[in-house]
């Protein structure tokens, strides 16, 4: 099930329970989960893209190891918050994505969350190979934690 906004994703899924939070790349998925109560969002793994079952079958492996009740895509928006191709890649990969699974699938505008990870792990002193092999799933966690303060402040965390 996809939802469209913030507040039908926060309809769509269990009073408890984690999530994840996926930044969606041409060349990785960064995959970050959040506790049971939903208040913090911790950077978890990056997957190497292939094909996209194979990359649909690592992400949901995750999801039942961890029994995620949902999913927040980082939606990558132009700065004037207008849709491009990379919103419209990401929108595939979500309908695709329900073929495999029922769970709410929700988006959260990922405008300048890479720039907000580079910068939190350059303040923690990260060489550069570091922050490179970290910077999806670092990204995806702060996609998700904007998400989780979101639901928060809608009473569904």
């Amino acid at each position: 099930m996809i939802c469209e906004t913030i507040e039908e994703f926060a309809e769509a899924i269990p009073r408890m329970g984690g999530v994840a939070g996926l930044d969606l790349g041409t060349k990785t998925i960064g995959v970050a989960v959040s506790d049971g109560l939903r208040s913090v969002a911790t950077p978890l793994s990056t997957i190497k893209r292939k094909k996209f079952g194979v990359d649909a079958e690592a992400l949901l492996k995750i999801v039942a190891e961890r029994e995620l009740k949902g999913l927040i895509l980082g939606l990558p928006k132009n700065m004037d918050g207008t849709e491009g191709a990379r919103c419209q890649s990401t929108r595939a990969f979500a309908r695709n994505l329900t073929r495999f699974t029922d769970l709410p699938i929700g988006y959260w505008d990922e405008r300048l969350s890479t720039v907000a990870a580079e910068r939190a792990m350059l303040e923690a002193d990260m060489s550069r190979a570091k922050r490179a092999e970290a910077i999806d799933h670092v990204a995806a966690s702060f996609i998700l934690q904007g998400a989780l303060d979101r639901l928060r402040y809608l009473g569904a965390a």
